[in-house]
């Protein structure tokens, strides 16, 4: 039997007519969400690629990211065997989830398009083993969300907290999971509020007490006895700083990492005023007063007090938060046991050294949280 397939791009035959006018558009996408980014944290590389040479022709991005997950969910009806179903529907939840990034207004379209991207992810974890669990943490009226993915048994050693930044969310990060789970601890994919389902389903915004939500979800975590009662977090970007104020706060952390982070997060609206936008979204407020907020969130001055152990990694070429703003934490850090690892040819949360960065944090914290 023979079978052609042909190239995902032919898929542009089911979108809206390509507009040069979307050029510009199209090309601050690809910029925020490069071919590394986009492959290292989940999506296929037929997709990858795919996405951005729709982009360069003119295409919507929303609307190509939406095909992409289509075909992914064709393949999901004529898998041969549940481990593919899971994989197929891993790729339409990333296609979607990187295709929503793009949509900047709360409406009901993003709104729409994120429902069917956790969709799709929780059929992967329910096709998972052990199976992932969606937790949902009643706090301030509304819930803070997240997945929980155990190891290999069921149970763990410890469990770390995953978060990310202003528009990168909880599963962007599983790839990265899946190496701590190999190594016997759990994970929490998690979001505060600002974030995701958080936001955009329950109405809760990042706030300049946000170290309390994310207390809230430790507590939580400490009462499942499948975690080992060892609590860790790794903060991707924005998340970075967030992680690293948690550690300050709540000192049933126990090792942390900042991935891509620093300790003034405002320095990001400082270097592209237009991001002010993101923090909008984020806090609920006008740009005015998100950039207040996102301020008030600075971290250095309690840098010294922090004692859990701190793993750093960043970039020479890093333009969203600079190397010499970044190694803050690292130089203040008041931690006995720290490690600051930079890439000279890395960008923006080491998007294109993904195993290497993965393989390095996951062995860091193993070293930190699994008894031998």
């Amino acid at each position: 039997m023979e079978k052609t397939i042909a190239p995902l791009t032919d898929l542009g035959q089911e979108l809206s007519t390509a507009d040069p006018a979307r050029q510009d558009e199209n090309a601050a996408h690809r910029r925020a969400m490069p071919l590394q980014r986009l492959i290292g944290n989940g999506m296929e590389w037929a997709d990858a690629h795919a996405l951005h040479a729709l982009s360069e022709q003119g295409f919507d991005w929303m609307e190509s990211a939406e095909a992409l997950a289509g075909a992914a969910m064709r393949r999901v009806d004529i898998a041969g065997h549940s481990q593919s179903a899971r994989r197929w529907y891993l790729a339409a939840s990333a296609s979607l989830r990187f295709g929503q990034a793009a949509l900047p207004v709360d409406n009901d379209r993003k709104r729409g398009v994120y429902s069917r991207m956790v969709s799709a992810f929780g059929q992967a974890m329910a096709l998972s083993n052990p199976p992932g669990e969606k937790r949902e943490i009643p706090y301030r009226g509304g819930r803070l969300c997240g997945w929980l993915l155990l190891p290999p048994g069921g149970n763990a050693q410890g469990v770390v907290i995953v978060i990310g930044g202003f528009d990168g969310w909880r599963e962007e990060y599983h790839s990265g999971a899946e190496h701590l789970l190999e190594r016997g601890l759990a994970v929490f994919l998690g979001e505060v509020p600002g974030q995701g389902e958080t936001r955009l389903e329950h109405g809760l915004f990042i706030t300049a007490d946000v170290e309390q939500a994310m207390i809230a979800i430790v507590d939580a975590l400490l009462t499942d006895p499948r975690l080992g009662g060892r609590v860790a977090i790794w903060g991707n970007s924005f998340g970075g700083c967030l992680a690293s104020r948690l550690a300050f706060f709540d000192h049933r952390i126990v090792a942390c990492c900042a991935n891509g982070g620093t300790a003034r997060p405002i320095e990001v609206v400082e270097r592209f005023p237009r991001f002010a936008s993101k923090l909008a979204a984020m806090t609920g407020m006008n740009a005015d007063t998100a950039c207040e907020i996102i301020r008030a969130l600075e971290i250095t001055d309690l840098l010294p007090r922090m004692r859990a152990p701190f793993l750093q990694l960043h970039s020479v070429h890093d333009r969203v938060f600079s190397l010499e703003t970044a190694q803050a934490l690292y130089r203040t850090a008041g931690s006995q046991d720290k490690r600051l690892v930079v890439w000279e040819d890395g960008d923006h949360c080491v998007y294109n050294h993904t195993l290497e960065k993965h393989c390095l944090v996951a062995d860091w914290f193993a070293e930190r949280m699994c008894r031998r």
